[in-house]
């Protein structure tokens, strides 16, 4: 007998391999993903502009960056002493004004390199409610904590969103064809817009993403938020306050990612990576034993054979801990 609902992943034309490169960008949870990839050394950036909710804002952010916009003082405000941008996150807000444009400059670089270089972007959409400055109607990312009374709150349309991801779609692909897009709605609930109007905007998104991906040949749809909120329908699966998931079902979500993106091959590598960095990790009661030195040095042939297999696998950092451990073998 069955005693859950188990969600169909559709069965890609496609997988992630250690010669890839990857972009997730989107809401927090496409950085619980992003850094579970980044660990198995698979070439991933995560969010290079910070975490991002709406579907415009994470537009406006790729088009700025494709464009090579560059902010200036009249693009950030000064607010409780410190310097912070609209379009931007609070992790690039700085005491010192020219400290916070030079870092949204570099991020949005960062994030027209990884575009154009990336195999793969996932794009993890949070929610359909937006902020507009009420003096302008500028949408913001972020709200930095200003009074209330500066923004209008609604909800985007379907066709908002569609007709401004279409011509997004369209100028990623002019600088790169080869580029797969994977969308994902956040599982995360937005608890604050209340029970109703979470699952309308959660709807919202899902719509959007359908028409989208009946548009377009090369744009997919991950079901992330279907895994939390059919097979993982437990508050078990959710920290203290009843809507972020724990580390459990992130790792579930992890590994039924793994199931649709990663061939066997990769998820051999994967593991055999996963020995190294824990190994590097591991503090040894004897560090000073010729056991723990034979171990160590193992584990640098093992690195050796792994970055003939695949070209430019970074593993700097273990090597510095194993080398130290083994004074230096050459």
């Amino acid at each position: 007998m069955e005693f859950r609902t188990k969600i169909d992943i559709p069965k890609y034309s496609f997988g992630i391999s250690h010669n890839d490169r990857c972009l997730f960008i989107g809401s927090c949870f496409a950085e619980n993903i992003g850094n579970k990839l980044t660990a198995t050394k698979i070439p991933t950036s995560v969010n290079p502009t910070g975490i991002l909710y709406n579907p415009i804002s994470i537009r406006e952010s790729i088009l700025n960056a494709l464009s090579t916009k560059k902010y200036v003082n009249d693009d950030i405000f000064l607010s409780g002493g410190t310097w912070n941008c609209f379009d931007f996150h609070s992790r690039f807000s700085n005491v010192d004004k020219n400290t916070c444009i030079e870092s949204i400059n570099s991020a949005s670089q960062m994030l027209k390199q990884e575009i154009e270089t990336s195999d793969f972007m996932f794009v993890t959409f949070g929610t359909a409610f937006i902020y507009e400055l009420a003096e302008n109607g500028r949408i913001v990312c972020n709200c930095h904590k200003q009074p209330e009374k500066r923004f209008n709150r609604r909800l985007l349309k379907v066709s908002e969103i569609v007709e401004a991801w279409t011509d997004c779609i369209e100028k990623i692909m002019a600088v790169n064809p080869r580029l797969h897009v994977v969308f994902t709605v956040s599982p995360i609930r937005h608890w604050r817009d209340g029970a109703h109007q979470n699952q309308i905007s959660k709807s919202t998104l899902h719509l959007a993403i359908s028409e989208l991906n009946a548009k377009f040949g090369n744009t997919f749809y991950f079901p992330a938020y279907e895994i939390m909120m059919d097979e993982l329908r437990d508050y078990r699966f959710y920290a203290a306050d009843m809507v972020h998931p724990t580390e459990t079902a992130v790792q579930y979500i992890w590994e039924r990612f793994g199931e649709a993106f990663f061939s066997e091959h990769t998820k051999s590598a994967i593991a055999r990576i996963g020995i190294i960095t824990a190994a590097a990790n591991h503090r040894p009661l004897n560090p000073q034993s010729d056991e723990y030195k034979k171990f160590c040095s193992r584990m640098l042939d093992e690195i050796e054979k792994l970055k003939a297999e695949f070209e430019g696998i970074d593993f700097r950092e273990e090597e510095k801990s194993f080398f130290s451990a083994t004074s230096g073998r050459n």
